[in-house]
């Protein structure tokens, strides 16, 4: 068993017209979008940061540079499936995630059973398998102050 953490923050831009941010791959709606290379999901960027961790293959920047035009708006999904496959390839599988997501606005809670299921899809695991964490910071640190 090997075990992984991941962690990633995106600054949020407030949009005039409702854009929406992505997290676990889902959409919420939201006057906001996210200053980021690719579609900016910070939950599957830290996935993909955990996964890569725990079988001791670097980071996210290693796999998925920036620098890198084909990773030019590209959705973080098609990270974790990449990297799905290369666990697969070395003889894993992932068992368990358990996540929390920090933010104060759009409210998370409301969408967590639909990123878990996203989540569990992707990692080809059980839902049960999948835990997401909505919370916010109640006000404190940049995320407390929306920054």
């Amino acid at each position: 068993m090997r075990t992984g953490i991941g962690y990633d923050i995106h600054r949020l831009i407030p949009t005039i017209k409702p854009k929406g941010i992505f997290l676990g791959g889902i959409l919420l709606p939201c006057y906001f979008s996210v200053q980021a290379h690719s579609d900016g999901d910070v939950l599957l960027h830290a996935l993909v940061d955990a996964c890569l961790g725990a079988l001791a293959l670097g980071d996210i920047g290693q796999w998925f540079p920036d620098s890198d035009p084909k990773n030019q708006n590209r959705k973080s999904s098609e990270f974790v499936k990449e990297i799905v496959l290369k666990i697969k390839d070395m003889g894993y599988e992932v068992n368990q995630v358990d996540s929390n997501i920090f933010l104060e606005e759009p409210k998370v809670a409301p969408h967590c059973d639909a990123i878990r299921t996203n989540i569990a899809q992707l990692l080809g695991t059980e839902l049960s398998s999948v835990s997401v964490k909505a919370k916010t910071m109640e006000g404190f640190g940049p995320i407390g102050e929306r920054n």
